[in-house]
């Protein structure tokens, strides 16, 4: 499987960084060609599915994601969301981590996936993480930037 990792800084407090990483719609929102959605419930909640559904024209493959663990940032300022890839096309796992910065103003997000993408060699590894590092970065800088 291909692993990832992004990490960035942002002068949102922790529950605003949290809430807009959570907001799985703002994710859809810039991914190309993506739209992601609960299934059921707020998409918050552990046992709650989040979809991503990827098309072009009729081509297209679903990316349903269980949410195995969801802790929102408390008194410590770190929250938690791990979600399962359930797909036939997407396999894996993502864990998103939000903190308080260090200096104690913003928030630090850290995001790790591992991701098996059906048909694709495990030679390509190396290159389909690279490409979720471009892709999901980008999402999620504008996720945190709005």
């Amino acid at each position: 499987m291909a692993v990832f990792l992004l990490q960035r800084s942002t002068a949102l407090t922790v529950p605003d960084c949290w809430d807009r990483l959570t907001d799985w719609r703002r994710h859809g929102d810039r991914m190309p060609f993506t739209t992601v959605a609960p299934v059921s419930g707020t998409g918050r909640a552990v046992g709650e599915v989040v979809l991503a559904r990827t098309a072009v024209g009729r081509w297209g493959f679903d990316d349903p994601m269980e949410i195995v663990a969801f802790t929102p940032p408390g008194e410590g300022g770190a929250g938690l969301c791990r979600l399962e890839k359930r797909g036939q096309s997407v396999r894996g796992w993502a864990e998103l981590r939000v903190r308080r910065r260090d200096s104690g103003v913003g928030a630090d997000v850290l995001w790790v996936e591992e991701i098996r993408v059906r048909g694709v060699p495990a030679a390509f590894d190396p290159i389909t993480a690279a490409t979720c590092r471009v892709l999901f970065g980008r999402a999620l800088a504008g996720v945190l930037a709005d």
